[in-house]
């Protein structure tokens, strides 16, 4: 079973902030994914971040995977509210979070997908269902691993992250990038 790879739209504006997706591109290895929805966030996001109109054409996540049962959209809506706080007049306000979330603990194909996310009640929801998650931290200390950054520069590249504005975990010094 493929084991899939699910960044939400806080990663792949992480990564867009410092014209990086290329690198988020090669740590995936073809197994990125995403859901409609969180295509939709990257597409509003591409206003302030234009890296992100790329993605659609490029085509490396995957077609945006719908949701379309009336039962199971349904399921999603409780849980974007009651997990989220998604409110019934912002309908979109954490839906990418609730479908990614649904189908990687519904859907037989995706139950040993990855949720890679930085927002921090995505995290904790997420662990506490036993979903295998990861952060920005953990895709660039995979990219030293594999060769593709030495400790300095994916040190240097989460600091621009953060200079940008992106709230994500960071490492303390390059010498966390060791594994």
């Amino acid at each position: 079973m493929t084991e899939y790879l699910f960044p939400d739209n806080t990663v792949l504006c992480n990564f867009a902030c410092v014209n990086r997706l290329d690198l988020l591109r090669s740590v995936l290895r073809g197994r990125g994914r995403w859901t409609a929805s969180v295509a939709y966030e990257a597409s509003r996001s591409a206003r302030l971040l234009t890296p992100l109109y790329r993605l659609p054409d490029e085509g490396w996540l995957g077609e945006p995977i719908e949701i379309t049962d009336e039962g199971e959209i349904q399921r999603i809506e409780r849980i974007r509210r009651a997990v989220f706080g998604g409110s019934v007049d912002r309908p979109t306000q954490h839906l990418g979070e609730a479908e990614t979330c649904f189908l990687i603990k519904e859907w037989p194909w995706l139950r040993d997908a990855w949720w890679i996310t930085d927002d921090g009640e995505a995290l904790r929801h997420a662990r506490f269902q036993g979903i295998t998650t990861r952060e920005t931290i953990d895709l660039l200390a995979t990219a030293v691993v594999d060769g593709e950054l030495a400790e300095q520069a994916a040190y240097a590249l989460m600091q621009r992250m953060a200079d940008e504005g992106r709230a994500l975990r960071l490492p303390k010094s390059p010498n966390e990038f060791r594994r």
